[in-house]
């Protein structure tokens, strides 16, 4: 049985006296969801320490940060190494998200040298993969996200591997409004699967796969009862607390 994951990118959002407040709206009410669903936060840089402090009882809300340095440590400015994250501590760190790629030039080399540091570190990587509105239409959207996944985790060994969270993002519906349909959602998750078993054999079948193009409360449960949607990367619907939780309510 595969892991039921909801995690929640805050992205640039919320001061830190804010983004504390979620954490607690968060927490008091999380007894309100299934026991076999695990959540995840990731909130900016700067309320990663005091909110691991409120998290630290809590036995199914983990961490994560929303990127890291792809260098071990050294004279850049303004990075945050891997290292730093594990000793908040963090348990995941999200890495390739479209607007890290799309904003900042992260290239899949870049990603291989980050997921080995988040690895290197006793982290997780949610590794994040998706197609423009400009791919898809092209019909390049299955040619697209093989290449990211054979160019980032095919350099990972099987049990480095095993450690994985795939994001699946459809660029063309995040932060829009648009979702992919629960077809085409569920279409490529099982391209994402049957791709990664390819190389990675049985241990495919185990690999949560979540979505990510804006999933939010009226449409999670019938995203989250496909065969291989095991969850959702959250944006905007995890800046608060109740669309966050009754997201998470939405497994069948």
């Amino acid at each position: 049985m595969r892991e039921k994951i909801v995690a929640g990118n805050w992205k640039m959002n919320t001061s830190l006296p804010e983004g504390i407040q979620l954490a607690k709206n968060i927490l008091v009410n999380v007894s309100s969801i299934p026991k076999n669903v695990h959540l995840i936060v990731a909130p900016p840089f700067t309320h990663l320490h005091p909110v691991a402090q409120l998290l630290s009882n809590s036995t199914n809300i983990s961490l994560a940060a929303q990127n890291c340095a792809e260098q071990e440590s050294g004279a850049y400015t303004g990075e945050v190494s891997a290292a730093m994250l594990a000793s908040v501590p963090c348990q995941y760190v999200i890495l390739g998200h479209s607007e890290r790629r799309m904003y900042y030039h992260e290239t899949d080399e870049m990603l291989v040298n980050k997921i080995h540091r988040v690895l290197a570190n006793g982290m997780k990587p949610i590794f994040c993969i998706g197609e423009s509105l400009e791919e898809r239409e092209q019909n390049l959207h299955f040619q697209v996200v093989s290449s990211q996944l054979r160019n980032v985790l095919f350099q990972l060994d099987p049990a480095d591997f095993e450690k994985v969270i795939v994001a699946y993002e459809p660029v063309w519906a995040i932060g829009t409004g648009k979702t992919a349909s629960v077809e085409q959602a569920q279409e490529m998750h099982a391209f994402i699967r049957a791709f990664l078993a390819g190389t990675f054999g049985t241990r495919a079948a185990s690999t949560p796969i979540l979505y990510g193009g804006s999933c939010k409360p009226s449409n999670a449960r019938d995203l989250f009862s496909q065969p291989d949607i095991d969850g959702g990367l959250i944006g905007g619907a995890s800046l608060t607390a109740d669309d966050f939780l009754a997201i998470a309510r939405s497994f069948a």
